[in-house]
């Protein structure tokens, strides 16, 4: 979910379906014979989960409602969460709706993105670093021999965090091979990776072998 100005992480919305969508509720169970979520509620479910903007067409054609009672749903959420005071909007933007930060949270979200940047890393996390540290450049293939279980996740985990960059592609293989960052060596106090530890006599070192093993 985007913050305020159109950026940001998403909330937690476990408290919506509860707070709102409780007006019209029994007009919607009636036609549903009391069957099914509402209308309000199905538009929250899937507005939570979509990566763009959600068209009033689409959401009409998905739900099987007239467009025009889809449309007076969304606008009346939307008026609900801004009367309420919620820390989020329903937005009609680009053609559609979506969940955005309200704007005066904002600051609060971007500084809860920032501090979870510092939260420790997994075991998982800090053996697939220290592969890359001391194999780099290195593949993922290659580092999920090392460790013997796919490491891809934990991969992009590190690439999110910063601390772990793209490399160019093996000539070879054409895969994508992996480094550690200017922020790595920031983040250990180390001026090159000549400081590092010694560690890589500890690594396997027939690395190629243990990938046709794994594959």
């Amino acid at each position: 979910m985007p913050s305020g100005q159109g950026e940001g992480e998403a909330l937690e919305f476990a408290d919506v379906a509860a707070g709102a969508g409780d007006e019209g509720a029994g007009e919607e169970a009636e036609g549903r014979s009391g069957e099914g979520p509402t209308l309000e509620a199905a538009l929250e479910a899937i507005l939570l989960v979509v990566d763009e903007p959600a068209a009033e067409v689409t959401l009409a054609q998905v739900l099987e409602r007239p467009t025009h009672e889809v449309a007076a749903a969304l606008r009346s959420l939307a008026a609900e969460y801004t009367a309420a005071g919620r820390g989020f909007d329903l937005r009609e933007v680009a053609g559609g709706w979506r969940f955005y930060t309200r704007a005066d949270c904002a600051q609060l979200v971007e500084r809860f993105v920032r501090d979870g940047q510092q939260t420790r890393l997994t075991q998982a996390a800090l053996e697939t670093l220290a592969v890359v540290a001391y194999r780099q450049p290195v593949s993922r293939a290659r580092v999920a021999a090392v460790r013997g279980v796919n490491s891809d996740g934990v991969m992009r985990t590190l690439v999110a965090r910063g601390l772990v960059e793209e490399a160019g592609t093996d000539p070879e293989s054409q895969a994508v091979l992996y480094r550690t960052s200017s922020y790595f060596l920031e983040r250990l106090g180390l001026r090159d990776l000549s400081e590092l530890p010694e560690l890589a006599p500890f690594l396997p070192d027939d690395v190629e072998n243990l990938e046709e093993t794994t594959k």
